[in-house]
């Protein structure tokens, strides 16, 4: 186990501060930037840098959910259905991540965000909303004010059993390699499932604090959780979201997803090339 020393604990602060902001911006919980600069950058072992990452996941899904229950973003219905599939997903990942070599984590980590990133790039003009008002959007769809085109949008689900499938991959993903399971759910809910990236993203920030939860209890089981070091990281994620959420109003749609895909892109880089060596 590392052993703690305010330099260090000053900082995962600032780590955390940066990657809540674009786990907020986002809807991926963060995670994805912070286990990387854990385990590459502070040569933490992986499993610490998981569970640490988790913890902050949570507080992202808290900070994000809260601000943003009150704008129609979330998806309560389409998210509670979600996250049966995500949760189930994520107990098994937490399983076996105690099994599986830290080095070959790493390459799956490379491989699955650079897939992710491709999608994202694919999709940068698909909206999936629909203008007019009076549409219904059916039994898990929704309706939100959306920036912007300054009135309010509707939007239709489709493709369910691939968004469960999706989920249940997702919250593998997350208890195995430490991050929310946002990267993979709202890249596939907005490019094949008809959701708009702006719900996409609130919605699986509302999802992915239950789904850590799932595989934060298996890391501490294991004691594998620094608490001095998570109380750090979540400081800085709970800053870092306030400042994502605020410019996330402001900007586009597609330069969301081209930031995710750039962001996607430079991670599975790093983590890959680090897993071969």
């Amino acid at each position: 186990m590392p052993v703690v020393t305010p330099a260090l604990a000053a900082i995962i602060f600032v780590a955390g501060a940066v990657s809540g902001g674009f786990g907020a911006l986002l809807g991926i919980g963060g995670g994805v930037l912070l286990v990387p600069f854990l385990n590459l950058g502070l040569h933490l072992p992986f499993t610490v840098a998981a569970a640490i990452s988790l913890t902050t996941v949570i507080a992202t899904s808290s900070s994000v959910s809260a601000a943003r229950a009150g704008k129609q973003l979330i998806n309560m219905r389409l998210g509670m259905l979600l996250e049966v599939a995500t949760a189930a997903g994520s107990l098994f990942g937490g399983v076996t991540a105690q099994m599986i070599a830290q080095s070959t984590v790493q390459k799956v980590f490379g491989v699955v965000t650079a897939l992710v990133a491709i999608i994202m790039l694919t999709r940068l003009q698909r909206r999936n909303v629909i203008l007019d008002p009076d549409v219904d959007p059916g039994a898990l769809g929704g309706r939100y004010h959306e920036e912007e085109s300054g009135c309010t949008v509707t939007y239709q689900v489709k493709r369910l059993p691939l968004a469960l499938a999706a989920s249940f991959v997702a919250g593998n993903m997350s208890s195995l390699l430490g991050i929310g399971g946002g990267f993979i759910k709202v890249p596939v809910l907005n490019a094949w499932c008809g959701i708009p990236v702006r719900a996409a993203a609130a919605t699986s920030a509302f999802m992915i604090g239950v789904t850590a939860t799932a595989g934060a209890v298996i890391y501490y089981g294991n004691g594998q959780l620094v608490p001095a070091l998570a109380a750090s990281a979540v400081l800085g994620v709970q800053l870092g979201s306030w400042g994502g959420m605020r410019f996330g109003q402001r900007a586009s749609a597609m330069w969301l997803k081209l930031l995710m895909a750039v962001v996607l892109f430079v991670v599975s880089a790093v983590m890959f090339t680090r897993g071969i060596q």
